[in-house]
This record gives structure tokens, sequence and C-alpha cells, in this order.
């Protein structure tokens, strides 16, 4: 089957976003280090604000298996490639989640937790912090500004049924890319043709993969039941490896995954964005952390910088 799509985003590094105004506790153990330019480091021990920035950061990442995870290092530089070899380099202590709540519950009930998620999951229990200077939101990821972005995509591998194939359809049509954006994502196709109904779709539905891509994918499949009540949706939020799996199995009608597909992944493989998503690097709302940039992202979740002073003005 044939790759329908290449989606590829620019990585940008600019100039270092920083936290404005940080308070010069007067128990301050040691006195400030103006030679440290590179990051910005406050005074060693001092404290923003309630916030103590000498603390030792908290870092949470996603399983081996996510699309999010291997989106982010890519971008990031946590992955580094030397030839036909790949090595992940995330830090060693950080905390594994296996799904996107995961990470949400781990870094709201850690005041020096960071992890990173969908950028469409963002919500008022943990903070997004800027990357480069630029606040990650659906406008900076559809004009292209916010350097952490990538697609959601489905797959399948052999012809699908009539009713997957109706189901694809819809994703691709006006209605189904108008729920991507309600859902806070950003459409592939903004002047996709409105959706003819047809006669005589029923049966069953199985889609794998991505739990990032799981939500949008279970609120087009929420709108298509409405359309034809005699469908039924099984839908399995595994991982977006297992999605991939799962399609080239046909164990599953549908994949889904939130990363580029490899070469070798998508040589079997129908394969289409349904949708473009930013990935959030979130703290604490209790953290004083308003910025970071890329390299920063980059050294702090490979463990190279492990205290919030190291990364805070």
């Amino acid at each position: 089957m044939k790759l329908k799509y290449a989606s590829k985003w620019i990585m940008a590094l600019s100039a270092t976003a920083l936290l404005a105004a940080c308070d010069n506790a007067a128990d301050t153990d040691t006195g400030s280090d103006d030679s440290d330019a590179g990051t910005g480091t406050t005074d060693e021990g001092a404290a923003t604000g309630d916030f103590d920035s000498s603390a030792s950061i908290t870092v949470v990442a996603r399983d081996t298996a996510s699309g999010t995870r291997g989106a982010f290092n890519e971008i990031t530089g946590v992955l580094v490639e030397d030839g036909d070899t790949e090595t992940d380099n995330t830090a060693q202590s950080a905390i594994i989640q296996s799904g996107t709540q995961g990470v949400i519950s781990a870094v709201s009930g850690d005041v020096n937790g960071i992890g990173y998620i969908s950028l469409g999951s963002l919500n008022d229990s943990v903070k997004g912090v800027m990357v480069d200077d630029v606040e990650p939101t659906h406008d900076t990821v559809a004009d292209g500004t916010y350097p952490i972005a990538r697609p959601f995509n489905m797959a399948y591998g052999e012809d699908l049924s009539p009713q997957a194939q109706e189901f694809w359809d819809f994703i691709f049509s006006q209605e189904g890319q108008a729920i991507v954006e309600e859902e806070s994502y950003i459409p592939v196709d903004p002047e996709a043709e409105a959706y003819e109904e047809q006669e005589g779709i029923e049966g069953t539905i199985s889609l794998a993969g991505s739990t990032s891509v799981e939500p949008v994918a279970t609120a087009i499949s929420e709108a298509f039941k409405e359309i034809y009540p005699d469908v039924t949706f099984e839908i399995s939020a595994t991982g977006s490896s297992a999605g991939i799996t799962a399609a080239q199995d046909a164990t599953a009608d549908l994949g889904m995954a939130s990363r580029e597909l490899s070469e070798e992944e998508a040589a079997s493989l129908t394969v289409e964005a349904i949708a473009n998503d930013g990935i959030a690097v979130v703290v604490n709302n209790d953290n004083a952390l308003e910025g970071l940039t890329l390299e920063q992202v980059r050294q702090i979740f490979t463990g190279e910088v492990t205290t919030w002073a190291d990364v805070m003005e």
C-alpha cells in the first residue's frame, strides 16, 4: 500500500525563553553566578516566590510504545540518530507513565514534576510552558511557530470493510474535520467536502493505538454513530506501536499513531494524518517556570539538568 502523506515539522532553536522576576530570598545559600549566560541560572538555593528553585526536577516521560514519546524525543533531540542506530537518551531517573492522564496526574501531584502531553489534552490541572518564547496553543501549532508538533495518523493494511471505509471517509469530510477542530486539534483539510450519507452501513469497526489520538477518534466515532446507529465501535488505547502492529496484523480495522511511521512500518500500510497536534511541555501549577528553550527541554529530559535553578532566572 502507499504512504499518502509526508508530514515534516521544522525545529527552530531560538533565544532562551526565561521566567521574569525571581525573588532574591534573604536565606540564599550561595551568591548568584553571573557567568552562567547559557541558561540564566538563579541563585543556587534561592526560592522564586513560594517555589524553591534549588529543588530537584522530577522528569515524567511516556512509555517506549508511546507515539507521543517518539515524536517528542525526535523533535527535542532526546533521541540521537547515528546512521542506522537510534539511541533514546531519556533520563534513567524518569517516572514512566503509560498514558496521557498518567502524566497529567503525576505532574499535577508533584510541584517539581515536568512532563509532556498532547496539546489537545492540556487542562487546568497542569501548566503548559512556552518553548523558544512561543506558547503552546492551537494557533501557534497551526502557523508553525510552536516547535514541538506532530501529526495524528491512522493506518490500515488490506482493504477496509464497508463500514470501516465509510468511517474513514467521514473522518476526512467537512463534518469529521470540524470535530477535529472542536476537540482543539488542527484539521488537515479545512476545505473538506460535506459528508454524504450512505444506505445500509452497519457492523463493527475496531480501532487500536495511541492514547493521544483516542480522544479525537472517539469523538468522531460518536458523531458517526448518530448517523449510523447500527454501527458498533471497539476502541482500544494501547499505544502507537501496538496500533501500527494491529493494523499490520488486521487485528484492528484502523491503527492510531501519534508519530510518524518508519519506512518499514508504512511499507505495508495505507497511512494518512487525520489531524495535527502540538506536544505541550507541562509543569505543576505551583511551579514558577514560564518558559524553556528547546535545548533546555532536551537537557531536562536527558537528565543533563537536574535542578530548576539551572533553567530559571
